[in-house]
């Protein structure tokens, strides 16, 4: 039987987008000198104009971080901290539409997932790390820590409000200032969030935003007056960055790429394991640097996996984000769906087999259809590069070590995921991988309670969760 689903579009009413921005700076928006327009991916509409960061705007920022840390926030008890924090989450928990909305319109996401996913659990994140900080004695980092002082932190275009929730909250839960630019293509909810602090009344220049382009990270991360670098991006930018503080005395944490191992053994639930394959590689539309975007599929089950994966694969429905139905939204810029189809050209050439549902994608707009690959080697650049969008290479192995080497032959090491009824091998293969955050039988799992961070290529640090309280503490013994 064959539903057909009525269009159910979100309302705009509830966001306010002013046509021009400026920064966030010592607890007020300044004006911008440049500006650059920032687009709705899923129509290239025009929402807003936004200012790019310049050295004065960044020195402005830095010095009210300076300022509030010295006056205000490092004298404060942790118990007055938490309180800020918890109200700043339950402010965002009364303005979620708002912000579910917003974050849609200018990333590109389906509504249903900035609303159920994303807006959630960066409010979860404020109130998770407002517990910890009138106790981080009692987190097992020693009783002589202090914060570093100024954060400069850098965020993505994936996951706006949420990796700014993932940065800002452990960083004032441990009594440190923080200057945060967000990603080129995503500063609204970001700027909403300034709104937010506001709202707290939470002391001028604790938080400080300077939107802008790759230059205005650079003058964050190179500044002299910046204590520790939080940076979630690309492996190539993270490695530029450090190169950058290798010869200063600046602490970095840095969550990068991955090319995620989705292992399904034979004795896998299949039908539960296709939907956690679906999830893994198509949530976001495959924009998640833990995407579980090699599918490794004992070759026993390939054919039967395959038809219900692809079966399962007719039902997503791709199009406008903003309606509830959507499970597949657009791609966030021009940009990214370049490169999008320049690896998925590359594996046309180097002979895997490409295959996506029929859907009609829409005219204006940034859009790619949920697509597999089958007969993927090692060799091939989908095996080893990351795509970040919604395509899946798939490997085939006869025994669980091979499923093992496989997995691990990426340079990267941020995430894997797990299928079978055994618990003894879901034990065994999660000893064997070389990933930071390993699921079994279920994947795209996120909670503040969890340390989230990777191996290798895939970054130096750890964010949520207790662990992630140490890369904004100095004096930890681990540094």
């Amino acid at each position: 039987m064959t539903f057909e689903y009525a269009p159910a579009p979100e309302s705009r009413s509830s966001v306010s987008i002013s046509p021009k921005y400026g920064h966030f700076i010592g607890g007020k928006f300044v004006a911008g000198t440049k500006h650059f327009p920032t687009i709705n991916p899923a129509t290239e509409e025009v929402l807003s104009k936004i200012a790019c960061g310049t050295k004065s705007d960044v020195d402005a920022a830095v010095k009210a971080a300076r300022k509030a840390y010295v006056g205000t926030w490092s004298k404060m008890s942790g118990k007055e901290r938490g309180k800020y924090l918890f109200r700043i989450a339950r402010i965002m928990q009364e303005r979620a539409r708002e912000f579910a909305v917003l974050e849609t319109l200018d990333n590109g996401k389906p509504i249903r997932e900035s609303r159920d996913v994303d807006v959630p659990l960066a409010a979860a994140h404020f109130f998770y790390h407002a517990g910890w900080a009138d106790k981080l004695e009692y987190a097992g980092l020693g009783t002589s820590t202090k914060p570093h002082g100024v954060a400069g932190q850098i965020i993505p275009w994936n996951f706006p409000l949420l990796m700014l929730a993932w940065k800002v909250a452990p960083a004032l839960a441990t009594g440190n200032t923080v200057v945060l630019k967000p990603a080129e293509t995503t500063s609204l909810t970001a700027l909403l969030f300034a709104q937010v602090c506001q709202e707290a009344e939470l002391p001028a220049g604790v938080v400080n935003i300077v939107t802008g382009d790759g230059s205005t990270g650079a003058l964050i991360v190179n500044h002299p007056g910046i204590d520790k670098i939080a940076f979630t991006g690309s492996t190539e930018v993270g490695k530029i960055i450090a190169r950058a503080v290798a010869s200063t005395k600046k602490s970095v944490t840095l969550e990068l790429g991955g090319k995620a191992a989705n292992i399904v053994f034979d004795d896998a639930p299949i039908d539960e394991a296709v939907e956690g394959i679906i999830n893994g590689i198509f949530f976001n539309q495959g924009h998640v640097c833990c995407a579980g975007s090699r599918l490794v599929l004992q070759e026993n089950i390939a054919d039967e996996f395959l038809e219900k994966l692809k079966i399962r694969m007719n039902k997503i429905r791709v199009g406008d984000p903003m309606d509830k139905n959507t499970d597949l939204g657009a791609i966030n810029s021009q940009e990214q769906l370049l490169k999008i189809r320049e690896l998925t050209i590359a594996g046309d050439k180097e002979g895997a087999q490409r295959w996506s549902p029929e859907c009609a994608l829409p005219s204006k707009g940034f859009w790619f259809p949920p697509t597999i690959f089958t007969g993927v080697t090692q060799g091939h650049r989908i095996a080893r590069e990351e795509i970040f969008g919604p395509v899946l290479s798939v490997l085939t192995f006869r025994t669980p070590q091979e499923a093992i080497d496989k997995a691990n032959n990426t340079p990267f090491g941020l995430s894997a995921g797990i299928w079978s009824e055994k618990g003894s091998r879901i034990f065994w293969a999660s000893q064997q991988l070389r990933a930071g955050v390993i699921w079994a039988n279920t994947f795209n799992k996120f909670d503040p309670t969890s340390p989230f961070g990777g191996y290798k290529e895939s970054g130096w640090g750890r964010e949520g969760g207790r662990h992630g309280l140490s890369a904004y503490l100095k004096g930890f013994s681990h540094e």
